[in-house]
């Protein structure tokens, strides 16, 4: 009888150590997929693709955590400063009832602000422009770090980034 416990507790602990050695999932033959294959691990957003330029080549501010995105633009040639409001994925315009938005611009160690003004009029407004010669000064020089406060549906959203002008560099787009 003894014999008969003994070999009974000794099956119960393997099977115990064989369940609890088991692997998770079972294995499956062949590669496996890959879950976050929409998305690009190399390109610094939480694995999330991102565009680089907006739809008129502009630099792009992400306001929120990628609920919308601004673009920026900075054309030498007409002296001006645009910034275009876009959805989430950088592609569509989104409006606004305001008339202007804020641009904070932090260069040579000193800051500074502008108010850019709607090109439409009333309640839907998506571009915003600027001729104001210190801005486009600003953004001519080397290095700026430029913030964009803007009201979207209720909530202020602020976008950051570092603007780098390279001088002299072949094919730069003075247009950004």
């Amino acid at each position: 009888m003894r014999l008969k416990t003994n070999t009974l507790a000794i099956a119960l602990l393997s099977s115990v150590f064989m369940v609890g050695c088991q692997p998770t999932s079972p294995p499956t033959d062949g590669p496996q997929p890959d879950l976050h294959e929409d998305h690009d691990q190399a390109d610094g957003h939480d694995g999330h693709a991102h565009p680089e330029h907006g739809p008129n080549g502009g630099e792009l501010l992400e306001l929120g955590a990628e609920e919308y995105h601004a673009e920026l633009l900075h054309d030498d040639d007409a002296q001006t400063v645009t910034i275009n409001l876009l959805d989430s994925a950088a592609k569509e315009a989104v409006t606004i009832p305001d008339q202007e938005v804020t641009l904070n611009v932090k260069a040579d160690g000193s800051g500074s602000q502008f108010k850019l003004t709607s090109t439409g009029e009333g309640e839907a407004n998506s571009t915003f422009t600027s001729e104001d010669a210190k801005l486009i000064e600003l953004l001519e020089g080397e290095h700026a770090d430029i913030t964009l406060v803007v009201t979207i549906a209720g909530k202020q959203y602020r976008g950051q980034m570092h603007h780098d002008h390279a001088h002299g560099e072949e094919g730069h787009d003075h247009a950004h």
